[in-house]
């Protein structure tokens, strides 16, 4: 049976960096990116648990990849769409419905997450909720106040490996308590949706996903602690209509050609 998991993860480091938008922000933005990589670097270091598809192997799959990545990236409400590294990687595993993001932009997707949907919108939309995640920089309270800054120095200098094994993989399983808040999941959806305003993808992609949701039989776990799928699509509606109600393209066909590309099912 299929895992259905939150969406979205990341993280940051430290020092004061005063407020954001009326946040406190206690991290630089080069911490983020710096921290992004270490992570970035530890995940491509354990293959049992991220089974990383292979740039190489599956160059078509990337290149779909890539060309999402970009379309979305045209927004112009981007904060840090020249700063950070957006770099994507695919995970092998079926039977996990899930993406986190790093901090600096380094997304996972899960092959699982990819066969679910339907279209390229929906799956515009999802990586657009993830960008939104790295962009808004919401990976900063959320560890923060799980961790506090002693540890997440510790961290970032090489001194607790063990403790960022534990981070990573809490992040990419949606386990334990590093979860982002109700605010930060509404705030990704939200520019999800303003983001993908700027393209020619359908702005409602990331309501398709929680439309699934809401037919699967097996309520996901994280439903428990996140606003469900109903009043996110509700939520998702009054930014689209805010915005215009413009209706863009779904791109099935295109979408069906990007999962040929991935390996077969076990």
């Amino acid at each position: 049976m299929k895992r259905l998991l939150i969406l979205a993860i990341p993280f940051a480091l430290l020092s004061f960096h005063g407020c954001d938008e009326g946040k406190v922000n206690f991290f630089t933005v080069d911490q983020d990116i710096q921290f992004g990589k270490q992570l970035d670097s530890a995940i491509l270091a354990d293959p049992v648990n991220y089974p990383i598809l292979s740039p190489e192997m599956y160059p078509d799959a990337y290149e779909h990849m890539y060309r999402i990545r970009d379309k979305i990236l045209e927004s112009e409400k981007f904060r840090y769409a020249q700063r950070f590294d957006w770099e994507v990687k695919i995970i092998h595993k079926d039977d996990v419905l899930n993406a986190f993001a790093a901090p600096g932009g380094y997304m996972y997707f899960y092959t699982g997450l990819i066969r679910f949907l339907d279209d390229e919108s929906q799956f515009a939309g999802v990586v657009g909720h993830e960008m939104a995640h790295a962009d808004r920089r919401h990976s900063t309270e959320m560890l923060t106040k799980q961790y506090g800054f002693s540890m997440l120095a510790g961290i970032i200098l090489g001194d607790n490996p063990t403790v960022l094994e534990t981070i990573i993989a809490d992040l990419a399983l949606g386990l334990g308590t590093l979860k982002y808040s109700r605010n930060n999941e509404y705030e990704a959806d939200e520019y999800a949706v303003k983001y993908l305003y700027d393209t020619d993808y359908h702005p409602l992609g990331v309501a398709g996903f929680f439309q699934k949701l809401e037919g699967s039989p097996t309520p996901p776990e994280f439903l428990s602690t996140h606003p469900s799928p109903e009043n996110r699509i509700e939520a998702i509606n009054k930014v689209w209509q805010s915005l215009g109600g413009k209706v863009g393209q779904t791109f099935p066909e295109r979408y069906q050609e990007f999962k040929n590309c991935l390996p077969p099912i076990n």
